[in-house]
């Protein structure tokens, strides 16, 4: 599921990016633990200089700025490819898996109590000055999970 995820989630992003209504994002099926957490997500106004749009659904577990979309999915599954080995890059202390490996255009933060997935249009460079950007709501609202676990 994760993986089709990764595939329609840039391609519904990009169609609903061109327009200023809603853009559709698929829903994260979090745990109740995991949907309070999420709630507890405190996501400006404005990122990278992109006002906050609507989505459809409506949900605290999602939120989208921008054309093209900039959108986060707080409360995801854990990446099916994230190893002990996988390649992380740790920005303001949150360390992020990006995928695909050759040219990141979702990346996940791991190492919290819920995994936070941001999809950044290729056309932002470099992408990590948006989730830098993220790193205090993330951080304020995401503990870490225990003893370095992904």
């Amino acid at each position: 599921m994760h993986r089709l995820t990764l595939i329609l989630l840039p391609v519904l992003l990009l169609a609903a990016g061109c327009g200023a209504g809603s853009v559709q994002v698929p829903l994260p099926s979090p745990d109740t633990t995991t949907s309070k957490l999420c709630a507890g997500l405190r996501l400006p106004q404005k990122l990278h200089g992109q006002s906050r749009r609507s989505t459809q659904p409506k949900s605290p577990l999602v939120a989208v700025w921008g054309s093209p979309a900039i959108a986060l999915r707080c409360g995801v599954g854990r990446p099916a490819a994230l190893q002990p080995t996988s390649p992380l890059v740790t920005l303001n202390g949150i360390a992020w898996f990006g995928e695909p490996v050759d040219r990141p255009v979702t990346f996940t933060a791991v190492g919290r109590q819920a995994y936070v997935e941001v999809t950044v249009p290729t056309t932002i460079q470099p992408p990590g000055d948006v989730l830098i950007e993220l790193t205090s709501a993330i951080k304020a609202a995401l503990p870490e999970k225990a003893d370095g676990e992904l």
